[in-house]
């Protein structure tokens, strides 16, 4: 089976109020953490990052080599644009059974947490999603069965949405790993607790 793996990046940050893919988590901007997470799990075999607002800052300051970058011109319509062109492009890979799908917010993400909603996946089921005591979360896993119906999304509907209506795999995931930064206070907090 081939996975590949995707990093929704496009975003405005409009509650952090500056990119924060570029947010500094330890020694690294926060987009960084989620493109190392799938870069080091073994079974990925392939990474695209979805870009949109602030995409030439991005670029000029996150090392993309490695990674495809995917264009998202529709970013203000929310996460749904991003997940769309995300999955579409690495859906016209005919090899590729699945994708994983990370954000760039969770800067606590791990090569670990993604080869475990991997392994969680027999193949079978359309999706795995990651959660911490009942809340679903990211990495989730979207089997090629679940591709065409990504294209429908719209807004700020992501995978959770779609997931949510299919037989999932769920794997359970600690509160740090899950926890993802919209402001600025998130940010010092997670530094905080983590």
């Amino acid at each position: 089976m081939s996975i590949a793996g995707l990093v929704l990046a496009a975003g405005g940050s409009s509650r952090f109020g500056s990119p924060k893919q570029l947010a500094e988590f330890g020694s690294q901007p926060m987009l960084s953490a989620a493109i190392a997470a799938l870069q080091g799990a073994r079974e990925v075999e392939s990474i695209a990052v979805t870009l949109g607002a602030d995409e030439a800052n991005i670029r000029d300051t996150i090392d993309l080599s490695g990674v495809e970058v995917v264009e998202v011109p529709d970013w203000r319509e929310g996460m749904a644009a991003s997940l769309r062109r995300g999955v579409a492009r690495l859906a016209s890979e005919p090899e590729v059974d699945a994708i994983v799908v990370v954000l760039s917010d969770q800067p606590l993400i791990s090569s670990a947490d993604v080869e475990s909603v991997i392994a969680a996946w027999d193949g079978e089921a359309p999706a795995v999603r990651a959660s911490h005591q009942g809340m679903p979360g990211h990495p989730v896993l979207l089997a090629r069965e679940l591709f065409e119906a990504v294209a429908e999304l719209d807004g700020d509907a992501g995978a959770r949405d779609l997931v949510g209506t299919k037989r999932t795999v769920i794997v359970e995931r600690g509160a740090l790993a899950m926890a993802d930064v919209d402001t600025p206070e998130d940010l010092a907090r997670l530094r905080r607790d983590s």
